[in-house]
């Protein structure tokens, strides 16, 4: 059931939702908690979407606030506030109200969600794209316990892990993180098959991923070993390789949905490790509303101790090999120049026989060894 308010005030919403429930007979209020969503136009409709699938876990009450941008002066002095109200089944097992938000009104929009809140009920602010850098003190994100953000969805992902860092307060989160919570718990489940001792890391994955660095990260601070970050083609995480005294112990995912974990003298195992959707994540999120503290440790250990602790940024991978081919090149310029200078006229070796033949095969047997 769809109701449309327009222009129209937060007590006529509220009257709007009771007159919904009693006319789908369902008059008792049933929610869990308020899922609040800051978007824009563009992105309503993919974030109400997986609201309402990971509604069915979590039958919740959710505020979807746009605000809308006016494009004259006269419209930024008027306000207005027009509203969608959904209940049943357009609106999954909850109930979902849009709010659209124009003029001033867009900058006091905790004072038109405040009003419907959930009684006694936990209160959780999503940003899927444009969130601030400080969620805490942001109007909206100071009405909830939980605070959840996106830096996949941000421009510049790597340098938006470093704000979320200084600006942390507890009950901030990333889906960022969350994405990686599968290859955490494989990786951690490996390392309590064998009783080795880690030596090193490798993680690698797509150039500018946020979930790769929080990964890595993650790893720097839990094992107190060198990290390495290195780039592929993805998609997202595709390799985490762990070097231990008993040999390493590699998880493989090429292809985004299977992976291949290798262990030194056991078997190689497939495990299904397939790329998350967002109702997914959110739903895992809103399964626990506590203070995150692992996600805390792992994205205060900072990207740039990580980069330097490795001795910089590591090139891509194409950067690396146009590197060695331009270094190799040169090297063999200036050995080429140098052994013309040194030996004007090139020297025909004359031995022959198996001493001679000995001689020319030792360096490509060494080659192959190295």
């Amino acid at each position: 059931m769809k109701t449309d308010l327009t222009d129209t005030t937060a007590s006529k919403i509220n009257k709007a939702l009771v007159k919904a429930r009693r006319a789908i007979g369902t008059p008792a209020v049933g929610m869990v908690l308020t899922l609040v969503i800051v978007t824009d136009e563009e992105n309503a409709y993919d974030a109400l979407k997986a609201a309402g699938d990971a509604s069915r876990e979590h039958p919740s009450r959710t505020l979807v606030v746009i605000k809308r941008v006016s494009r004259s002066p006269r419209d930024r002095t008027q306000s207005r506030l027009d509203a969608e109200v959904r209940v049943g089944a357009d609106a999954g097992t909850g109930e979902t109200v849009v709010l659209r938000l124009h003029g001033e009104v867009v900058d006091h929009a905790q004072s038109v969600v405040l009003p419907l809140l959930l009684p006694d009920a936990p209160v959780v602010v999503w940003w899927p794209v444009n969130a601030p850098l400080d969620p805490a003190n942001d109007p909206l994100g100071a009405l909830a316990q939980r605070r959840v953000t996106d830096t996949y969805a941000c421009e510049q992902p790597v340098k938006e892990l470093a704000a979320r860092a200084d600006a942390y307060t507890p009950g901030d989160t990333d889906l960022s993180w969350t994405r990686i919570t599968p290859w955490r718990s494989m990786l951690a489940a490996a390392l309590d098959q064998v009783a080795c001792q880690v030596q090193g890391v490798e993680v690698e994955g797509e150039e500018f991923n946020p979930s790769c660095e929080l990964l890595a990260m993650w790893l720097a601070d839990r094992l107190d070993v060198p990290v390495r970050r290195t780039g592929s083609a993805g998609p997202g995480l595709t390799a985490v390789r762990m070097d231990t005294d008993c040999g390493p112990i590699v998880l493989d995912r090429a292809d985004g949905s299977l992976a291949t974990l290798a262990i030194q003298g056991q078997p190689k195992r497939a495990v299904a490790l397939k790329r998350r959707d967002t109702a997914e994540l959110i739903a895992e999120e809103l399964r626990r509303l506590d203070p995150d503290d692992t996600y805390a440790s792992a994205l205060r250990y900072g990207v740039e101790r990580l980069k330097q602790e490795n001795g910089g940024d590591a090139p891509a991978k194409g950067e690396r090999d146009s590197g060695e081919r331009d270094s190799g090149e040169r090297d063999s310029g200036e050995r080429d120049s140098g052994e013309r200078e040194a030996v004007p006229a090139p020297v025909e070796s004359v031995a022959k026989g198996p001493a001679a033949e000995a001689t020319a095969e030792a360096p490509v047997k060494r080659a192959a060894a190295k």
